[in-house]
């Protein structure tokens, strides 16, 4: 008796479900104006609770608005072109639709809660009736419906972040990123301004459909320098286009490459490295281990770089101390440091930035073990040398970005025999152009062998002015979140450092990545 009381009411709350999904399938969207647009909202279950901004044909943007099993999409459906040519001509138009967006938003989302729930309701009933015959299973499953959708309506609005709007993660055209996820000076400076990022996130896709990629980016970033960080490039002519249309299209100021340009260093490589003038901005780069001091003097011969060799140098307004790898991993004969030796060498190197006027704002190196000395000395450390790109900010202040390969791993990515290409990254990095320190960046993501799909996701900088202070315990070394396999560019333990066939000091046996 008790056993089939049981089933039915498992009945009764998977019809609940099943109803409830479908109703919200059929009926869990609405056509709103947004501004000079028509905007469908939809609202759905999902695990990954988030909103999701639909762009189509150039992308969308996910926002991590909140946590719970349900998600809301709003999708431009149609811009009224003659209302946002006429808001486009008054420059104080974009301000104006501040003060009504927000309430045409909240009469919108009001809208979609309201026919959410008779639909996902509606459903639940007419599903059990049909299922069950029976009015008073059909009610008891509506009930069900309701109190589910209430739930996650609740769990949404209590979890609600709508700071998130200032960090969105883009995915689609990459020409149209910069215009989409907007300038990083407005998302820190109005970072806590929800209906101002809405209005500017619409401004920016209205002149999108008005005029597709060919806009500048919207917003005026006069007191920012954008930096494009890549990083083992290892000989793919694709990871060279790659940095050009970013170049071009966040207007960068200045490329730091962390390394590994070249794959085996060898003098028939040097004719890749003369792309680098025609980048049109200054670059600085230190040598990774899969490059020679050959590649270092083709790189120095180039116009615009900069090399980095334990020194200090001032570009682009951003002072800048980078050091060469000491390995050189290409040639199996040699000795390499191993990562003890590797982290040691950087500790001797630490002392050169401190008590420098004007002080050093970043650090680059090619492996991020010759760079934990430097933690708590300068506000932010470069490094590459991974497989997949990631951060960490250390409690003296100093962040850590450590970028993947902007090659796609190089040449041989093509002689693996794994399905899975390695992705494109490469990080574009705002900086005050006062006070020199990191307030966002963008991290660009392109699909590997085909470039098939771009993502791009943006962060806001922790306090940017936080104070720098040196550990007081013997630096710890930067790790990534999770462990990974041995990288292009690891080299295996060995003993002292010798010398470099060129002649340069060097250390290093180990495996070519």
């Amino acid at each position: 008796m008790r056993r089939g009381r049981t089933w039915r009411f498992g009945a009764v709350v998977v019809a609940a479900l099943l109803g409830g999904w479908l109703g919200l399938a059929l009926g869990g969207q609405i056509v709103a104006p947004i501004g000079p647009a028509d905007v469908e909202f939809s609202v759905s279950p999902d695990w990954d609770g988030r909103t999701v901004v639909d762009v189509s044909p150039l992308g969308r943007l996910e926002f991590d608005t909140h946590s719970a099993p349900v998600s809301f999409r709003a999708s431009i459906s149609e811009i009224r072109l003659a209302a946002a040519q006429e808001m486009f001509q008054n420059p104080e138009a974009i301000n104006r639709m501040a003060q009504s967006i927000g309430d045409e938003l909240r009469s919108g989302v009001i809208r979609l809660f309201a026919q959410a729930v008779v639909a996902a309701v509606g459903g639940a009933g007419l599903t059990a009736l049909v299922l069950f015959r029976d009015w008073r299973r059909a009610g008891m499953s509506a009930l069900v419906a309701l109190l589910v959708l209430a739930g996650a309506g609740g769990a949404s609005a209590a979890t609600f972040n709508p700071a998130a709007i200032a960090e969105p993660r883009y995915t689609g055209l990459l020409a149209g990123a910069p215009q989409v996820v907007g300038s990083a000076e407005s998302a820190v400076s109005r970072f806590s301004r929800y209906r101002q990022q809405l209005a500017g996130l619409v401004g920016n896709v209205s002149q999108l459909y008005e005029a597709t990629s060919t806009l500048p980016v919207y917003e005026n970033e006069a007191d920012t320098i954008r930096v494009l960080h890549i990083s083992d490039l290892h000989l793919n002519p694709a990871g060279w286009n790659v940095v050009r249309s970013l170049r071009k299209q966040f207007q960068i100021d200045l490329i730091v490459d962390s390394g590994d340009i070249t794959d085996r260093g060898s003098a028939a490589e040097d004719v890749f490295i003369e792309d680098i003038e025609s980048l049109k901005a200054p670059y600085v780069w230190v040598r990774g281990n899969h490059d020679s001091m050959g590649t270092q003097r083709a790189v120095g011969d180039q116009e615009n770089a900069v090399v980095l060799d334990d020194e200090v140098q001032k570009v682009g307004g951003i002072v800048f101390y980078g050091a060469g790898d000491p390995r050189f991993t290409p040639d199996r004969t040699l000795d390499n440091p191993d990562h003890e030796e590797l982290a040691a060498i950087g500790a001797e190197q630490a002392p050169a930035v401190e008590d420098r006027e004007p002080p050093v704002d970043v650090a680059v190196f090619h492996d991020p073990l010759q760079g934990q000395a430097f933690s708590g000395r300068v506000p932010l450390v470069l490094a590459g040398n991974a497989e997949s790109r990631w951060t960490e900010l250390k409690g003296t202040g100093t962040r850590y970005i450590v970028q993947g390969s902007t090659g796609g791993a190089g040449l041989r990515a093509l002689d693996s025999d794994s399905d899975e290409s390695t992705p494109y990254q490469a990080s574009v990095l705002y900086f005050d152009a006062e006070s020199k320190r990191l307030q966002a960046w963008d991290d660009v993501t392109l699909g590997g062998l085909g470039l098939s799909s771009a993502q791009i996701e943006r962060h806001i900088a922790e306090n940017p002015d936080r104070e720098i202070t040196p550990p007081t315990t013997e630096p710890r070394p930067p790790t990534p979140p999770t462990p990974s396999t041995p990288g292009s560019g690891e080299a295996t333990v060995g003993p002292t450092p010798t010398a470099r066939p060129d002649g340069a000091a060097s250390s290093p046996t180990g495996s070519p990545g």
